[in-house]
């Protein structure tokens, strides 16, 4: 499948991503990519966040391949059950471990636990062995379960603009090659 082909949604994390975070350069950069609003990415609210990636992908019209980072990846799992259009493929970066009580703030884990059935459609974890939301071995374990391709990313931190991942082009060229496997026709 090629971008053009897709609709991609960006569903950024906590806070959101600001200008010199990938999702946001990968979003002015493929013409099909949009990114999912929120009311509020200080506070965030499960349902208020998974109405919000429910209505962006029950919006489309094209196949759509779903592209989250930290909260956004909670957010979109946790709105699978509201999806009434099929999903092509998703691109999940940076899980946080929302069943840790140890991670802060505290109320990301009001976005847990996660659903551990394999997920519908073909996905891909990328996650870091040094990242302050997420132990390593959780972020392998949920990837697992979900029966996601899972990538080792090394000690990048939480893979944003704060860990030196602005553009990030190393998760551009993987991205590239998991939209290539994608069926066109999903």
């Amino acid at each position: 499948m090629r971008v053009a082909e897709a609709d991609i949604i960006i569903v950024p994390g906590y806070k959101g991503s600001p200008d010199d975070h990938w999702q946001t350069r990968w979003e002015r950069k493929l013409s099909t990519a949009r990114r999912v609003p929120q009311a509020e990415w200080s506070k965030p609210v499960r349902e208020d966040w998974t109405r919000e990636v429910a209505a962006a992908v029950n919006a489309s019209t094209r196949p759509v391949v779903l592209v989250g980072h930290s909260l956004g990846v909670a957010a979109a799992v946790q709105a699978i059950p509201q999806f009434e259009k099929p999903i092509a493929g998703a691109f999940f970066v940076a899980p946080p471990d929302v069943e840790n009580p140890a991670i802060r703030p505290k109320h990301l884990m009001t976005f847990g636990p996660y659903p551990r059935d394999p997920l519908p459609f073909p996905s891909l974890v990328v996650a870091s062995r040094n990242d302050m939301f997420s132990s390593f071995e959780a972020a392998e374990d949920i990837a697992g379960a979900w029966g996601s391709l899972f990538i080792d990313a090394g000690e990048a931190g939480h893979i944003n603009g704060d860990s030196g991942h602005g553009p990030w082009p190393e998760g551009l060229l993987t991205f590239g090659k998991f939209m290539s496997r994608l069926p066109a026709d999903r």
